[in-house]
């Protein structure tokens, strides 16, 4: 008897869900930037003070973190493409593509803690 796999792997709208995710993403992103670079330039001095004041903002740190992770999960669908592309041995594809998430899982608990407890230090 033959199963038939739980999810197709090719198809008309396989890779769908990766190109809305991608665009979300960098829609985020777009946002918060101009957000910050407004923020930036309306401000007449921005030094130490000011960027503490506007980090002090739980809204602001919830924001920068919400960035953050969607840099890491924009960049994990472009890396895991560029990883199924170009790396054939199916063993050392899927050693770089959990080195790779682990990567970026640090990446987001460390501007975590740097936006949470790096403020108490």
């Amino acid at each position: 008897m033959v199963t038939r796999p739980l999810r197709d792997s090719v198809g008309a709208h396989y890779g769908s869900r990766s190109w809305l995710i991608q665009r979300s993403t960098a829609l985020i992103m777009v946002v918060y930037t101009l957000v910050f670079l407004g923020l930036v330039i309306t401000k007449r001095r921005f030094d130490y003070e000011a960027w503490t004041a506007l980090f002090s903002s739980a809204a602001f740190r919830v924001a920068s973190l919400l960035f953050i992770a969607s840099l890491c999960w924009h960049a994990w669908i472009g890396m895991r493409d560029i990883w199924m592309d170009y790396v054939k041995p199916v063993g050392v594809r899927l050693l770089v593509e959990a080195l790779t998430v682990v990567m970026l899982v640090i990446f987001v608990i460390w501007a975590a803690d740097i936006l949470w407890l790096g403020a108490v230090r």
